[in-house]
């Protein structure tokens, strides 16, 4: 499992023994080819991309046989992911379970993970907390999520973590400002790894002072409502 770049100029979170694992592989799983071919080239020149095989992941049939096939026929196969840890929020999921069906090795390659940097940098319970992924885009569905989310917060002393699509950002942050209680915690990461990266953990009263625009950045977001 490969770890990838979370942003173009995060090469340095990237480990240097991955690139010897790397060119190890002889087949690829990934979830997007052209953005993997190009990963690939950053972390060493000399490897060459014609030299492995190439699926790209979906999670259907097709994906599934095909890698059952390589795995049956002794191929150290590499899954990359588009960003972050394969396996986490992302098609590999699919073929690591697999893999474990099948009773082959499975190894985990340390790398950047933005739910868990964000997680690490917001101050937040990193005892208990709990990744919900997108939430709903609609603005009545998406305040009920909100104060749903925020409601368990409060009643399990735990973090929700969620994401959005970038250009959808600042949205979601009006939401949060507008849907929680003045006191309730809410973190934003932008731009992990890269040098405009900003993490900060405010509550919604000071939020609402000092107001950042994240739109089309990549961001995580945190929320934690105090008992």
């Amino acid at each position: 499992l490969i770890p990838s770049l979370l942003h173009e100029e995060g090469i340095r979170s990237i480990p240097s023994y991955i690139t010897a694992i790397a060119k190890q592989c002889q087949v690829l799983f990934v979830e997007n080819e052209r953005t993997a071919r190009r990963y690939l080239t950053i972390l060493a020149k000399e490897i060459v991309i014609d030299n492995y095989e190439w699926f790209t992941m979906a999670v259907d049939d097709e994906t599934a046989k095909a890698f059952r096939k390589k795995v049956s026929e002794g191929k150290t196969i590499g899954i990359l992911s588009e960003a972050g840890c394969p396996g986490i929020a992302d098609p590999g999921q699919q073929l690591v379970a697999i893999a474990q069906e099948m009773n082959v090795e499975v190894k985990p390659l340390v790398g950047p993970n933005s739910i868990l940097l964000a997680l690490m940098a917001s101050g937040m319970n990193g005892q208990q907390f709990k990744f919900n992924g997108y939430l709903p885009i609609q603005n009545p569905e998406r305040i009920k999520a909100i104060k749903e989310l925020e409601s368990e917060s409060a009643r399990k002393n735990c973090t929700q973590i969620f994401i959005e699509t970038p250009y959808r950002n600042n949205q979601m942050f009006d939401a949060l400002l507008s849907a929680c209680s003045p006191s309730t915690k809410i973190c934003i990461a932008v731009d992990l790894t890269s040098d405009k990266e900003f993490i900060k953990t405010r509550t919604v009263t000071e939020w609402k002072k000092d107001k950042p625009d994240i739109h089309k950045r990549p961001a995580i977001f945190l929320l934690y409502s105090p008992l």
